[in-house]
């Protein structure tokens, strides 16, 4: 293999071979004579810095693209690792910041390496320099996922531990309390697969209701629950606290409301009015099922409706009972 730090300077046919090397690599190459003066830019490195050969030519690279640091002062040579490759007679591998002819700043990683002739004394260095913005991007939006994930889990065990608690409380039956908390971890589950296939970010809010909703009956528009309204995206975590309570709410609907007689029906419209003092509302309107009244006591559905969900929306929630159906409301604000 052609080895640039052991290239022997005054054969003809080596020197072609590497210029048709340099000309054609991807990876941006500077070399840098014994004064440490730019004799040599790549078409590669051209187009990561701005400036071509011509612009450079005799002068120190430095002094063209890594002057100045990114608050705006001065970047000394001296203090450059790049530049001791070449006293030092030592191979130099870093990150720096280099600066383009727009006078934008950019992340690099670089090596500079000693440039020897045939006498193996030093006579100029060879730098390489490949651009990691956007290797410094991936890994930040990594981090972010990573973060955001560890904040899911644990936010997901304390919504399963809710369930167990509230599912499982004592005098209950416990096979019916048992399938209660089944059901209702299978709601959170329906939720987190519609989250995860959007990489925990905003999910399609038609989508979250149709998947949430599939098991209670939903098929487009020949089923007893329809809905309607203009595409909205809503945050993960708003997302899981929706999911729940339409489980809550359809789960009722099946038992005591609309979804509990042929004929019944539940409609979902949602809005969004960016003027609003909560710009997203949602209103889940139960007929055709049987008389309604207003519970005793508060259960964990109702909880979880006019508590969770109306926090994570930073607005408010309402449950009405009049004789004709259930009405749910949720307003507040989606990210």
């Amino acid at each position: 293999m052609f080895d640039v730090s052991t290239f022997i300077l005054d054969q003809p046919d080596e020197i072609r071979l590497w210029q048709a090397v340099c000309e054609n690599a991807t990876l941006a190459l500077f070399i840098m004579n014994d004064r440490q003066r730019c004799i040599y830019m790549n078409p590669a490195a051209e187009r990561l810095t701005g400036f071509t050969l011509a612009e450079t030519m005799g002068r120190a690279l430095h002094d063209v693209i890594h002057h100045t640091r990114p608050d705006g002062s001065p970047y000394p040579l001296e203090e450059c690792p790049i530049d001791r490759a070449f006293p030092e007679n030592a191979r130099e591998q870093g990150e720096e910041i280099f600066v383009h002819k727009d006078g934008s700043f950019y992340p690099v990683a670089f090596t500079a390496s000693p440039l020897r002739g045939s006498d193996r004394q030093v006579v100029g260095t060879v730098i390489e320099v490949r651009p990691i913005a956007a290797e410094r991007a991936r890994e930040a939006e990594l981090r972010n996922l990573i973060d955001e994930l560890n904040h899911r889990v644990k936010n997901t065990l304390m919504t399963v531990q809710a369930l167990a608690r509230q599912s499982l409380r004592p005098g209950q039956d416990v096979m019916a309390a048992r399938e209660a908390f089944l059901d209702r971890l299978q709601a959170l589950s329906s939720a987190h697969n519609v989250i995860i296939e959007d990489n925990w970010r905003s999910t399609d809010l038609a989508k979250l209701l149709a998947r949430s909703l599939a098991p209670f009956g939903f098929d487009g528009d020949a089923g007893p629950i329809r809905f309607s309204g203009p595409y909205l995206k809503i945050e993960a975590r708003q997302a899981q606290s929706l999911a729940m309570a339409l489980h809550e709410l359809a789960t009722n609907a099946t038992k005591y409301g609309a979804l509990s007689v042929p004929g019944g029906e539940v409609r979902i419209d949602w809005k969004y009015e960016e003027a609003a003092a909560f710009p997203f509302r949602l209103t889940w309107t139960e007929t055709g099922g049987p008389v309604t009244q207003s519970p005793e006591r508060q259960g964990f559905g109702l909880k979880m409706l006019r508590q969770i969900l109306a926090a994570d929306l930073s607005g408010e929630v309402t449950v009405e009972f009049p004789p004709a159906g259930l009405v749910f409301e949720a307003r507040g604000h989606i990210e």
